[in-house]
């Protein structure tokens, strides 16, 4: 018992370097982004595009990366059949994406940038390869440097594609291309990787397998993708001359707005990374871990939200002063953030009994009702319809996940805290963007109120496991 919340403690520490220098860039650029490019719609061609190449990246790896990972921590399965496995896997995608070029014209904006999104979807796809069959052996302390280098790198040829030779969208490209193969390159080398990588390593069984658990992640992360990203898409199409500014000025000003929801994204993706490593290794007393852990996890997540919420206007003062409109899409935004959190935390139930399809299943669910109320609320409530339609997904997800996982495992959800914290976060949420008189005094009530009521959970469980790395 002490050594698992031990390791999870050690694992998070270690993936909280490699995260934290990555999402701090993250958070650093946003600014320096919109400065850099000056005006609004620019900012947004540049969120489409990205988004764009987070699309076509499930698709080419289909779904590769889940399969490392869990197919890499079986202490039954030989390594080199599952990294060269994975290689094999990402070169077909990337062909099939050749060869459907002519469809994928009619995504917009990527005939324009077509060649870049190219190589940024093979490149992000091999550095992924690498990282998570580093990840499946354990080397956390080789992924916790190299996420800091690619995060220096990555600051480097920003500055150098943006500032220096004003490159716009195709710097922003060009740069995640350049520090992402670094990285890749990197990892490579210093793991050893290559002694894993031979033709005659490659098993068809395993391969087989390996696709079963991966192919029904394709369509759950293109489901992510559509409660995410196609935000973006719908905004453009149905708020162009919206109070008078085009399509490309909403986008921009909505990809600000998802600036500080990822403070809260931070925390979940840090966590994540230890956590389905503990998830999967760990298997004694699982059900009543994970039910712990689960506790642990919601309090912190709603502390941070209440935060982030109240924090929301004064730090849009970072940015440009015509950015600033953006604080109106950060309260929901951060509340269907922590739901996608909590919905990955269940996620990794299904991780553990290889039972992908239901990760398909709840995702395209939410992504489904997610076009349909974008479709519903943009009309009625302009660009922030797409706010409160993610958040309605992700809830949507999130319950659809609590009931089913209980065929898998009898988890413990703390449903009374869990539906007062959020009571008290959209009450929050709700007078903020309403402006409803003395706001500020009551928003910053609420956001007391919840670390109040989380707060002995959060030091409980932090001290033990402080505890129980002391005593390992």
């Amino acid at each position: 018992m002490e050594g698992k919340y031990k390791r999870l403690a050690s694992n998070t520490l270690l993936f909280a370097i490699s995260n934290f220098s990555a999402k701090l860039l993250s958070i650093v650029l946003q600014p320096y982004i919109t400065f850099a490019m000056g005006q609004v719609e620019e900012v947004g061609i540049t969120k489409l595009v990205q988004n764009i190449g987070s699309l076509l990246i499930p698709l080419v790896s289909m779904g590769v990366s889940f399969a490392i990972i869990r197919f890499g921590l079986d202490e039954k399965v030989k390594k080199g059949a599952v990294f060269t496995g994975g290689l094999v896997t990402i070169c077909l995608g990337f062909l099939l994406m050749l060869c459907f070029y002519p469809l994928l014209r009619l995504i917009p904006l990527f005939g324009e940038y077509a060649l870049l999104l190219y190589v940024h979807v093979l490149v992000s796809c091999l550095r992924t390869w690498c990282t998570q069959f580093v990840r499946s052996r354990q080397l956390n302390r080789l992924v916790a440097v190299d996420g800091v280098l690619c995060s220096a790198t990555n600051l480097g040829f920003m500055i150098l594609f943006l500032s220096g030779f004003g490159l716009g969208a195709r710097g922003y490209i060009l740069a995640i291309i350049c520090s992402d193969a670094l990285s890749a390159l990197f990892v490579f080398s210093v793991a050893g990787l290559g002694r894993f990588l031979r033709p005659r390593f490659f098993s068809s069984r395993l391969w087989r397998q390996m696709m079963a658990y991966a192919l029904p992640m394709v369509p759950a992360q293109i489901s992510f993708w559509v409660i995410n990203a196609s935000d973006l898409f719908f905004v453009q199409a149905m708020c162009d001359g919206y109070q008078d500014q085009a399509g490309e000025y909403w986008t921009g000003l909505l990809g600000v707005g998802y600036f500080l929801p990822t403070i809260l994204s931070v925390l979940g993706t840090i966590f994540y990374e230890a956590w389905q490593l503990s998830a999967v290794t760990e298997q004694e007393g699982r059900t009543r871990f994970f039910s712990r852990v689960f506790a642990l996890y919601q309090s912190l997540l709603f502390c941070c939200c209440a935060g982030v919420i109240l924090l929301c206007q004064p730090l849009m003062f970072l940015f440009k002063a015509n950015f600033f409109d953006a604080w109106q899409f950060v309260p929901l935004l951060t509340v269907a953030t922590l739901f996608n959190c909590l919905n990955q935390f269940l996620n990794s139930i299904y991780m553990v009994e290889k039972r992908s399809t239901l990760s398909l299943y709840t995702m395209l669910a939410g992504a489904v009702a997610n076009c349909l109320l974008n479709w519903l609320l943009i009309p009625a409530l302009g660009p922030n319809g797409v706010t409160l339609a993610s958040l309605l997904s992700y809830m949507l997800v999130f319950l659809l996940r609590a009931v089913n996982t209980r065929g898998l495992m009898q988890m413990d959800f703390s449903p009374v805290r869990l539906l007062f914290n959020l009571l008290m976060v959209l009450a929050e949420a709700g007078l903020m963007i309403f402006q409803t008189p003395q706001w500020p005094l009551w928003c910053a009530l609420l956001t007391a109120g919840v670390c109040a009521f989380n707060f002995q959970g959060v030091l409980g469980m932090a001290r033990q496991l402080l505890g129980r790395r002391r005593r390992a």
